[in-house]
């Protein structure tokens, strides 16, 4: 039986699972195949209890040599266990999502992806220009929360529900907007925001101190906003 398991390991970098984790690594290739790595015991078991079926799991020590894993790892060495999974996709809906336009850096919309899942019933939707959110550095911002709560990918215009754009400067007061679900938090790119035309009901700020910074990163003012909105919906009931 030792001598069985010792030959199912793999020993060799030319092996196809890890040449597919290598490809994995280039969006275009996760886009063709629609697969992504998760990678650590956290994500493989977030996978596991929101009753998502890897593909494959390998297993440092077992599956595979440490070594090799190490090799086709995003954290480097130490990796122990590396999981591939195939997209989901939500539908879009709820009484409060978020849509996103243009935010390219994969951390943010990661992070984006776990708040929405904690605060809210819909999924985080991704409008144009948006980073991958199965990108390795997104599914570790989300923390798992991207098994659980998968995104979603529409056009603002084709989503139902008030329309409240995110701006750090202008707009009235995040907390006068009056509220009725379902809500859409709209936010944009971490440098440009919403682009000029685009259509929401309401643009609303973050109150700040005015010897306070100039602006928030777009997922701590997503963090906020969905605070915000997600309680007064609460105590609406």
């Amino acid at each position: 039986m030792r001598a069985a398991l010792f030959r199912s390991m793999i020993t060799s970098p030319h092996n196809e699972k890890l040449k597919l984790i290598r490809r994995l690594q280039a969006r275009k290739h996760r886009e063709r195949e629609g697969l992504f790595v998760a990678e650590g015991e956290d994500l493989v078991g977030a996978a596991e209890a929101a009753g998502v079926e890897a593909e494959f799991v390998l297993v440092a020590g077992r599956d595979v040599e440490p070594a090799l894993l190490d090799g086709v790892s995003e954290l480097g060495s130490g990796t122990r266990i590396i999981g591939v999974y195939r997209e989901h996709w939500a539908e879009p809906g709820g009484d409060i999502q978020a849509y996103l336009h243009a935010v390219g850096d994969p951390g943010n919309v990661g992070t984006i992806i776990r708040t929405a899942h904690a605060l809210s019933d819909g999924p985080v939707v991704l409008g144009p220009g948006c980073a991958d959110p199965y990108s390795p550095k997104a599914v570790r911002a989300s923390m798992g929360s991207v098994f659980a709560r998968p995104p979603s990918r529409a056009e603002l215009d084709s989503l139902d529900g008030f329309r409240l754009g995110l701006d750090v400067h202008a707009g009235v007061d995040l907390r006068e907007v009056r509220l009725e679900p379902p809500v859409v938090l709209c936010l944009g790119g971490e440098r440009e925001g919403l682009p000029a035309g685009r259509e929401v009901d309401t643009n609303a700020r973050i109150p700040m101190r005015p010897d306070g910074p100039e602006s928030l990163n777009v997922a701590a003012a997503a963090a906020m906003a969905l605070y915000d909105v997600a309680n007064r919906m609460a105590r609406r009931g």
